[in-house]
């Protein structure tokens, strides 16, 4: 899975300048330099490793040892691994690289809950004798750790040959998640330190995810099982341990036993979508509103009590959905909306649901160039859309939506081809808002 993200762990142990300070002569008893007071441990000095030919990378490296050494990670397993490292510059061009083009999420959706797909999720709910049992014990039903395994890996075919050791030196040395990437660091070495996996088994996506169900570092030392009973965490090579993994990960996600994730729902004419993304009520308030279960079935005792928000992924013209609170657990896995229904709606399907009663829609992909033209434009017009970065978030779906509602269109929020014309137009003058 390429997030990424979701999960970042503070460096223990790190120098903390506001406690440099020396205390006032007079003060009596155990201050500094008192001749009862232990003394001062020395300070810890850099390993000393061999020169990769790159004095940036090798100064962040010298540093590095020393918050590595302080988080115990022993010297012999530093510098063995470390020497000889220099940056991977494909790591770093993926990092700062932005597609050209946003796929809309019901192509993505599409992509990923195919038939084939399908049937081979129903083979392994079926085929797998664990499941039951961890099913039961960690309360996530086993058809969405299925899904997240297809969706991250293929069913583990897919895991990525990246060094994860490397991929997060590199972004650390980059600086632009530097806390993070080394606090993912230190993770790598403290599972080579001890013994669980070697160097070579650290292998992942370039942002550093790992195994069948791509955990981070820090996610497989807090979270990862041993599934088939051999004494180690193998989710490289162990299917038991990457699917036992994966439960445990999502009960501690906070997945709400016997909950939906969500539920397609079908709007009366004349909703008000100015809704989406607003408000969390139970479905009967929803249905008061004119939003109600798209298959016609009745809602689950959990369900009914539970509160939702309504998501229009697709605008006005595609698909609505009642989100619950498990559709959130999911994107702990993946801070993705296109990522949780894409892993949903599969799980369903593996489950033997049908497909949607709404289809996604056709729809034109908005390039780079398309996004950061609409949000100059809201920003041109008055209407905040949270920065010109040409990522559509939540700020600029509220801009749009705001927008839309003042010019008496239907306020879904939602950015397509013809509003990024409309609102380039108005900006420059060249069409003028209607008179309200």
């Amino acid at each position: 899975m390429d997030r990424r993200l979701f999960i970042a762990l503070t460096l223990a142990g790190c120098a903390d300048p506001a406690l440099d300070k020396t205390l006032p002569l007079q003060v009596i008893g155990t201050a500094t330099g008192s001749p009862d007071a232990p003394p001062a441990p020395p300070p810890v000095q850099p390993l000393d490793i061999a020169p990769s030919g790159d004095p940036n990378f090798d100064a962040w490296r010298s540093g590095f040892t020393v918050r590595a050494l302080k988080a115990g990670i022993p010297d012999g397993v530093i510098v063995r691994e470390l020497s000889g490292l220099t940056p991977d510059p494909s790591v770093s061009s993926h990092d700062v690289s932005q597609p050209e083009f946003s796929k809309p999420i019901g192509d993505y959706v599409k992509g990923v809950v195919t038939d084939g797909r399908i049937a081979q999720g129903q083979g392994f709910r079926d085929q797998l004798p664990y499941l039951g049992r961890l099913e039961q014990q960690h309360g996530v039903p086993r058809t969405v750790i299925l899904s997240i395994w297809a969706v991250e890996s293929g069913f583990g075919k897919i895991q990525g040959d990246y060094d994860a050791v490397r991929s997060f030196a590199t972004l650390a040395y980059g600086g632009r998640r530097r806390d993070w990437a080394e606090g993912e660091l230190i993770a790598c070495l403290k599972i080579i330190a001890s013994g669980e996996a070697s160097r070579a088994q650290l292998k992942g996506s370039w942002a550093g995810a790992m195994g069948q169900t791509q955990f981070l570092p820090s996610v497989y030392l807090s979270t990862a099982l041993d599934g088939d009973g051999d004494g180690k965490r193998d989710i490289w090579g162990s299917t038991p341990d990457a699917i036992a993994s994966t439960f445990s990960y999502m009960s501690r996600a906070g997945w709400v036993r016997g909950q939906s994730w969500a539920r397609e729902v079908t709007l009366v004419p004349g909703f008000d979508y100015g809704l989406s993304e607003g408000p969390k009520e139970t479905p009967d308030w929803w249905a008061s509103q004119g939003a109600t279960r798209a298959d016609g079935l009745p809602w689950s005792v959990a369900d009914a009590g539970a509160k939702a928000g309504l998501i229009l992924p697709s605008g006005a013209a595609g698909p609505a959905f009642l989100v619950f609170p498990n559709h959130f657990a999911i994107r702990k896995y993946n801070n993705s909306t296109a990522y949780a229904l894409a892993v949903g709606l599969l799980a369903d399907r593996f489950g033997g649901e049908g497909p949607l009663v709404r289809p996604w829609p056709y729809e034109v992909p908005l390039s780079l160039a398309d996004r950061t033209l609409a949000q100059n434009s809201l920003a041109a017009l008055g209407y905040d859309p949270g920065g010109v970065d040409g990522q559509i978030g939540p700020k600029t779906r509220v801009a749009v939506r705001a927008w839309q509602k003042a010019r008496g269109l239907i306020a879904d929020g939602y950015l397509t081809k013809e509003i990024v014309g409309r609102l380039a137009l108005e900006a420059s003058g060249l069409a003028a808002p209607p008179v309200q």
